[in-house]
């Protein structure tokens, strides 16, 4: 009679789980080697990194990091071969705080917002005053972008030498009261005058470029850092609309200092994650009188006991035309003619 066997724990078998049978710590690395550096562009899930000390890396992003976005301006961590060498692989582990973030959703109804750009502090906004001709709603809605961001503006008008002086004049005089400074510039490549002094605007700064497609900001991108090599393209005849040419965001180092960042060119700019209750905030003169505005306040034209309207009419001339610029920016975010 066989004598019956005495298992002991060594003979015990655990079937193996298909995820891994070693069980996950909830603590993660601190990662104290970690290696800062400056994302210049994103790629399908590549992502192209300057270290601090000037190596460009390809890496990926860390399982850990979640689904949240990495976007170019970030500065993260890496860890990992940061070597730089053809082939190799950083990983980014940590992606640090922001101090600005240029956000837009798919139209003003789309909750789901997206990140474009981080850490810059102006937002060049380049438009044609002809071919194509201007779009000053689609200005309006690029400053709400940059002033709900913490961002300042600046805009740069492009292919000046196709409309009159007047016309220019009255253009930027739409923005005088928003402070937003304005440079025109011509298609005379024989004189640099005006990238010189497109250039003073960005020298030391980090400055995002946005615009609809075929204004010109790609060929003023090539003039102010001549080896980006940025695609140009035409206007297309027959809907008088540009081409796509920049097909992803890319921050290029200017040569004076500082970064400039191209971004493609869209045909729609949408503001749902800004709250049109809050925006007044980026206005600090308007938000001291706001705060003396009933609850729900809307500040619009239409807003029973708006205490901006006794405001501006005790005011000067530049008092209300700021709070009319305001209420035009406002009717913009809320898909309104102002």
């Amino acid at each position: 009679m066989a004598s019956r066997r005495s298992y002991t724990e060594a003979d015990v078998r655990v079937r193996p789980n298909r995820k891994g049978s070693r069980p996950r710590s909830k603590q993660r690395p601190d990662h104290a080697d970690a290696v800062p550096g400056l994302v210049t562009a994103v790629d399908r899930g590549r992502y192209q990194v300057l270290t601090d000390v000037g190596v460009p890396v390809v890496a990926v992003k860390a399982r850990e990091l979640g689904r949240g976005a990495v976007v170019v301006g970030d500065r993260v961590d890496l860890v990992g071969d940061v070597s730089g060498a053809e082939g190799t692989l950083a990983r980014v582990v940590r992606v640090q705080d922001r101090h600005t973030l240029l956000r837009r959703s798919a139209d003003d109804t789309d909750p789901t917002e997206r990140g474009i750009v981080a850490n810059a502090d102006q937002l060049v906004i380049v438009t044609a005053l002809a071919d194509p001709e201007p779009r000053p709603r689609m200005v309006d809605r690029f400053l709400v972008a940059a002033f709900d961001a913490g961002m300042d503006a600046l805009l740069v008008l492009t292919k000046a030498d196709l409309v009159s002086e007047a016309f220019v004049a009255d253009f930027v005089d739409r923005y005088g009261a928003l402070d937003v400074q304005a440079v025109a510039t011509r298609r005379d490549h024989s004189s640099s005058a005006w990238v010189d002094t497109v250039a003073e605007h960005l020298d030391g700064r980090v400055s995002v470029l946005v615009g609809h497609s075929g204004v010109g900001k790609s060929t003023l991108v090539n003039a102010l850092v001549p080896d980006a090599d940025r695609a140009t393209g035409d206007v297309n005849e027959v809907t008088g609309r540009g081409r796509h040419t920049s097909s992803s965001a890319v921050a290029l180092p200017l040569p004076a200092g500082g970064w400039i960042i191209d971004t493609p060119g869209v045909r729609s700019f949408g503001l749902a994650h800004v709250d049109p209750g809050d925006f007044v905030t980026a206005f600090e003169d308007l938000a001291h009188v706001a705060a003396q505005c009933p609850r729900g306040c809307t500040h619009t034209e239409d807003a029973p006991d708006c205490a901006l309207d006794p405001w501006a009419e005790s005011g000067t001339a530049t008092d209300r035309a700021r709070l009319d610029s305001f209420r035009r920016l406002l009717a913009s975010r809320q898909g309104v003619e102002a």
